[in-house]
C-alpha cells in the first residue's frame, strides 16, 4: 500500500521474457555504478597529475580517465543482469541492433544541426550572456583542442562511440526500462531525459541534453532497443564533434 495515499502500487508491467529488474534496483544500480565509475576514474586522472576538462590535459589522459569512468559501469550493468534480471544484455537493456537502426543517423544528424539550433535561438537572444554559441560550444570545442594528429582517432573514438554506447545502457537501456514497468512510457521518458540532462552538471547545455534526452528515449519506445538511440547518440555526438573541427 502507498503510504501517502493509501492506494495500492501498479504492478509492475511485465511481459513475457521481459527484465524483472525493477526501479529500486534500477537506481542503486545506477548510484552505485556512477559513483564508482567517477571514483575510478578519478583516481586514474590523479595518477597521470592531470585535471579533468583543462585545455592542456592531453586526449590519452581523457581516454584513460573515461576507461576509468566506463569499465566499472558496464561491470555494475554485467553484475545486475546476472543476479537480478535474465541474464542478457539484449533482453534486460534492449541491447540489440537491426537495419532499421540506421535511421539513427539522419535522427542524431537532425537532432543536433536543427533542433537543438532551434531550441538555443530563443534562449540566445533572450540571455546573450548565458547562451550565446561559444558558451554552448566551449566544452566540446576545449575537448576538440585537447586533440591533435593520430590522437584525434582516440577523441573520435571516445565521444562517438564510447560515450554513446556506454549512457544508453545505462539510461535508456537500464533506468528507461525499468521505470516503462512501473510508470506510464511518456513519464518514464520525461523522467530518464531529466536525469540525463542533470548528471553532466554543465548548466548551459541542459535543455540542449534534454531535448537529445527525449529523443533517444522515444528512439528506445517506438523499437524497444536501444540500438537506434546509440546510433543517434552517436550520429548526434559526431555532428556536433564536426561543427566544432570545422569553425
Amino acid at each position: 500500500m502507498s503510504a501517502v495515499s493509501g492506494a495500492p502500487v501498479p504492478p509492475m508491467r511485465l511481459g513475457e521474457g521481459q527484465s524483472r529488474i525493477t526501479v529500486p534496483i534500477a537506481v542503486l544500480t545506477w548510484v552505485v555504478c556512477w559513483f564508482g565509475g567517477n571514483l575510478v576514474g578519478g583516481l586514474v586522472l590523479a595518477a597521470t597529475g592531470y585535471e579533468a576538462g583543462t585545455v592542456d590535459t592531453p586526449i590519452w589522459v581523457t581516454l584513460l580517465g573515461a576507461l576509468g569512468l566506463w569499465v566499472p559501469m558496464i561491470v555494475g550493468l554485467g553484475y545486475v543482469t546476472r543476479r537480478h534480471g535474465l541474464g542478457s544484455f539484449a533482453a534486460d537493456y534492449g541491447f540489440s541492433f537491426r537495419p532499421i537502426d540506421l535511421l539513427g543517423i539522419p535522427i542524431g544528424v537532425l537532432t543536433q544541426l536543427v533542433l537543438v539550433r532551434l531550441l538555443y535561438w530563443p534562449l540566445a537572444e533572450i540571455w546573450p550572456d548565458t547562451f550565446s554559441r561559444p558558451q554552448v560550444e566551449e566544452s566540446a570545442r576545449r575537448l576538440y583542442e585537447s586533440a591533435d594528429g593520430a590522437w584525434l582517432v582516440g577523441l573520435v573514438l571516445l565521444v562517438v562511440v564510447g560515450a554513446p554506447l556506454v549512457e544508453e545502457l545505462l539510461y535508456r537501456g537500464l533506468l528507461q526500462g525499468a521505470f516503462r514497468r512501473r510508470v506510464d512510457d511518456a513519464v518514464a521518458l520525461v523522467i530518464v531525459a531529466g536525469w540525463f540532462a542533470l548528471i553532466h552538471f554543465r548548466p548551459v547545455e541542459y535543455p540542449g541534453l534534454f531535448v537529445i534526452g527525449l529523443v533517444l528515449g522515444a528512439c528506445a519506445l517506438v523499437t524497444g532497443r536501444i540500438g537506434m538511440a546509440i546510433v543517434a547518440h552517436c550520429a548526434f555526438n559526431a555532428t556536433g564533434l564536426a561543427w566544432v573541427a570545422t569553425r
